[in-house]
């Protein structure tokens, strides 16, 4: 082991006593123990162990004496949430996301100057032990100082960008980026791959699907560009132009093959402070799933019943806003596909979309919440529906399919309850439909799922008030910087049903086990195993099959 290995972790080790033992008989105003619930530390240096890897600036967040976020991004903060600016302090310790941590921060760095540890109290400027505040000699930051000025880097829209977007996404150093006093932008893109390997399958699912043995491929999931930004107005308007090789339409309407689509063409305008509005090509607000970009799901694809029954995308005009004092949203819009439609304005279906949500569990903190939301959607419905579900796999085949169905009116509703805990998520979707078709006996499709999570590297997603959704893990510690990544396991139950009214398009039940691990915010690794039983044809058959993913993103 090299000299300077063994004069670290000995120096480390010194400190961490030096914490636990001899901190209390400082003087009262500096060394008193303080507990408390939410702790911010801005600006300060992560020394590594490793001679070969730099020190990282990072802020660190801490919640109940828990570790859970170390990040170079930055981190919105409110009023309930301590803060102090680390001033470029170097942080030594034990910091391991989960635990309660102990460390302290030092003005000076160790790795240049060793003579640090002969006298130690003069250079630490903050110490935690288990999670408790031991030493503070650091300056507050003051949240309402920072909020005078609206944050130009806060993505303010009601929809989440289609992919992540860096919080630092005008950093004038970034590459793929440009600045100008008019407009502002980043270019991005992802790039998914898939490889799915059928493990089973029955002679029943034979007669009812086919044989899935020509259907182990790979595929490309994704190949998604554009460009984000902002219109540089006194309070910005915030633009989204994205295309996609393989975007297909979802829901009920008609399907169409398109190389190449125009996926998202928005325009989110600022109406006051707390009311938006977003024109053009973008998602309904109808449903949690929906709304979340699909690379940032605990499980690589929707259930069946989200992409049988809602659409990926439409044209029209949404109206959005935040109340309850900020633990609530609700959004509502008219829709109308003449755009990418084959037929005329007036054979055009119009569908009218609301949703709202709430918080009615918020701890002081925000790491344990419980969300609840309802979605409504009327559709005139003048072309047929198109009723059919995929085993949720990309490169699947259609599973349940009950045809063309002639309706005069089509009303669609989505219940939501998610409840998120720290590193846990635990959430439920169910949709209903009630059709009026006279020559089917006026049917109700309906699916439902329950979904559960859990981020093994302690990090926890981020709720974001302003459109009632869950952003993606972050990544506290990304390989390549001194960590391992994010690792989150998941798994999923979820039923659709095409066999009422006069439909018998069949019944399916998927039970799904996931493992997704982020290397870093750009890139991940993943892997989906579903068990999938198929009642069709006044047969059941059931099939199983394992799909790996690999996403790339642009940053």
């Amino acid at each position: 082991m090299k000299r300077y290995h063994l004069v670290f972790i000995l120096s480390l080790s010194l400190s961490l006593q030096f914490i636990s033992g001899n901190l209390y008989a400082q003087s009262s105003t500096t060394s008193s123990k303080i507990a408390v619930d939410s702790l911010l530390i801005k600006n300060v240096y992560l020394i590594s162990r490793e001679d070969t890897l730099g020190d990282i600036k990072v802020n660190v967040l801490i919640i109940s004496s828990t570790l859970q976020l170390v990040t170079r991004d930055e981190v919105s903060f409110g009023a309930s949430v301590k803060s102090y600016d680390g001033n470029n302090g170097f942080l030594m310790g034990n910091v391991v996301i989960g635990q309660s941590p102990s460390f302290v921060i030092l003005d000076e760095n160790p790795r240049e100057n060793f003579d640090i540890f002969l006298n130690t109290r003069s250079h630490i400027r903050f110490a935690m032990e288990k999670g408790v505040i031991v030493i503070n000699e650091l300056h507050d930051v003051v949240p309402a100082l920072q909020q005078e000025k609206p944050r130009r880097n806060a993505w303010t829209a009601y929809q989440p960008p289609p992919m992540a977007v860096p919080i630092n996404y005008y950093n004038s150093r970034k590459w793929n980026k440009f600045d100008t006093k008019i407009i502002s932008g980043l270019f991005n893109g992802i790039i998914a791959l898939d490889r799915l390997h059928w493990t089973s399958q029955n002679e029943n699912s034979k007669q009812q699907v086919g044989s899935l043995k020509d259907n182990s491929i790979g595929a490309i999931r994704a190949i998604r560009f554009g460009v984000v930004g902002t219109l540089n107005f006194k309070i910005p308007w915030v633009y989204t132009v994205f295309f996609t090789n393989n975007a297909f339409d979802r829901g009920y309407d008609p399907p169409k093959d398109n190389t190449l689509l125009l996926y998202d063409l928005r325009l989110d305008i600022p109406v006051t402070k707390t009311i938006g509005m977003s024109i053009g090509k973008q998602k309904e607000p109808i449903s949690m799933d929906r709304l979340t970009t699909l690379v940032f799901l605990p499980m690589q694809e929707r259930q069946a019943a989200a992409d049988a029954f809602l659409p990926a995308r439409n044209y029209g005009v949404l109206f959005n806003g935040i109340g309850f004092k900020s633990r609530g949203t609700w959004a509502a819009g008219v829709f109308k596909n003449v755009f990418d439609s084959d037929t005329t304005n007036a054979a055009t279906p119009t569908q009218i979309t609301g949703r709202i949500t709430a918080l009615p569990l918020l701890s002081k903190d925000e790491s344990n919440l419980l969300h609840v939301g309802l979605g409504v959607r009327y559709s005139t419905a003048q072309l047929p529906l198109v009723g059919k579900a995929d085993a949720e796999f990309f490169a699947a085949p259609t599973f349940a399919n009950a045809g063309s169905i002639p309706a005069d009116n089509l009303l669609t509703y989505d219940l939501e309850a998610y409840w998120r805990k720290g590193p846990f998520l635990l959430g439920m979707e169910y949709i209903g439909n009630k059709i009026q078709s006279s020559v089917t006996d006026n049917p109700s499709p309906r699916g439902w799922n329950i979904t559960g999570s859990w981020v093994v590297s302690g990090e926890m997603r981020k709720y974001r008030k302003r459109s009632g959704i869950f952003d993606p893990v972050p990544v506290s510690r990304p390989v390549g910087q001194g960590g391992w990544g994010a690792l989150e396991l998941s798994t999923r139950y979820s039923s659709i049903d095409f066999n009422q009214g006069g439909l018998t398009g069949g019944k399916m039940q998927t039970y799904s086990f996931g493992a997704n691990w982020w290397l870093s915010a750009r890139a991940q690794f993943g892997a989906n195993y579903r068990f999938i039983f198929l009642d069709r044809f006044d047969i059941n058959g059931n099939s199983s099959g394992l799909n790996f993913r690999l996403i790339l993103i642009l940053d």
